[in-house]
């Protein structure tokens, strides 16, 4: 019988996407990796997949079937700078400090620490709180921060994605923002045979990609350093390469960072682990790496071979695509378990690796830890009282979860 934190889990991905629970529980089983014709490569072992991205002779994320090559089509060819070579080294080198835990916690204290503050509040209270609810408008808080948009402007700018009576709702504005990235992630849906998108979800991206980069000049000129924009200005960031950096991080960590918050309380509501780790708040940062591990809201990550190489034994030829099972390497290590030590093997492959490494890595933990510290603040133990899973989205994810402080 499948444990409760295990059922729920695997009945999220198949809402989200019904063939996903098959193929990475399938995904153990190709270890280190096997080729499946029409799809490619298919990698299930950590040490081959930190090979691949530490390869950047043979291996490229801007080329057909890696992420670059998506990110291309929707907001130009010059990204492909910004993904590989000295324009990547250079970007990454400029913005090291960014992404300090200093900074990073101070940057989620100043855009979502109110927020955060009025959950203990309700919490403690005994209200009931819908942490799928809360953690879009907690993402949509982040994001507004990322390309430099105020309510206002959100309101502005995407007037006909709501009724404006509801922007009288101070959260409504970010509700609204984290709905139109959702759009943008899920137009990935599809792209585990080919990244390229068809004309009209070409033409869909751009547009969405295009309202979200909207505010980005203006804010990048008037930004003061405690918010993203700013400090790129200040770090010596180009204007074009801030505004790539800043819809980068929207897209690729709005729907993941909400599945990790969402999924996060769950599973330590499901597993039973949150009476662990109320005995020992401490392990705060173990808790938000398990999450990671477990949920690897990117559950699979693709690379293109751009020259033949032979990895683990087997002959890759130029062309071919390799998908690192992310999900299946990590999950691999056992079940949810706070008091679980750091492994070494998985190494924050939930991040990817090499040069590519998630740059926003530290962020996504202190916003986790911050969403924990809120939730713990009083105590006690949570139950959850309702819950839903999204369905039909590239990133699954629940679309409720209402919990309450017990007793």
């Amino acid at each position: 019988m499948l444990k409760t934190a295990t059922r729920h889990e695997l009945t999220l991905l198949a809402a989200g996407q019904p063939w996903l629970p098959a193929l990475l529980l399938a995904g153990r089983l190709v270890k280190p990796m096997r080729k499946v014709p029409g799809l490619g490569w298919f990698v299930a072992d950590p040490l081959v997949a930190r090979q691949i991205y530490n390869d950047s002779a043979h291996f490229s994320i801007v080329s057909e079937g890696a992420a670059g090559h998506w990110w291309a089509q929707v907001v130009g060819e010059w990204v492909e700078d910004l993904f590989e070579g000295p324009g990547h080294t250079a970007l990454r080198n400029k913005v090291r400090d960014l992404f300090t835990a200093t900074h990073t916690d101070a940057l989620v204290a100043d855009t979502i620490g109110p927020a955060l503050k009025q959950i203990s509040v309700d919490l403690a209270a005994g209200r009931t709180v819908d942490i799928a609810e809360r953690s879009r408008v907690l993402v949509g808080r982040s994001v507004s921060d990322l390309v430099g948009m105020e309510p206002a402007d959100i309101a502005a700018i995407f007037a006909d994605s709501a009724d404006p009576s509801a922007f009288e709702d101070p959260d409504e504005p970010f509700r609204v923002l984290f709905t139109h990235v959702e759009e943008l992630v899920n137009l990935a849906m599809g792209t585990m045979a080919s990244t390229t998108l068809d004309p009209v979800a070409v033409e869909r991206a751009r547009t969405l990609a295009g309202k979200l980069a909207t505010s980005v000049p203006a804010a990048y000129e008037r930004a003061d350093g405690t918010t993203t924009l700013g400090r790129c200005r200040e770090l010596g960031l180009e204007l074009e390469h801030a505004s790539g950096l800043a819809i980068l991080m929207a897209v690729a960590g709005t729907d993941t960072l909400a599945s990790a918050m969402t999924r996060m309380v769950a599973l330590l509501h499901d597993s039973g682990e949150q009476r662990a780790l109320l005995a020992a708040p401490e392990r705060t940062p173990d808790a938000v790496r398990e999450t990671l591990r477990v949920t690897s809201p990117a559950y699979l990550v693709g690379r293109s071979v751009t020259a033949d190489v032979e990895v683990a034994g087997r002959q890759l030829k130029a062309g071919e695509h390799v998908k690192i099972l992310t999900w299946s390497i990590n999950n691999a290590v056992g079940d949810f378990r706070v008091a679980r030590d750091y492994v070494p093997e998985t190494r924050q492959l939930w991040f990817g690796g090499g040069r590519h490494l998630c740059l926003g890595a530290q962020l996504v933990h202190s916003e986790l830890g911050a969403l924990l510290e809120a939730i713990t603040a009083d105590g006690r133990e949570w139950e959850i009282v309702e819950r839903k899973y999204k369905r039909n989205v590239f990133i699954p994810t629940y679309s409720t979860l209402k919990i309450r402080l017990a007793g």
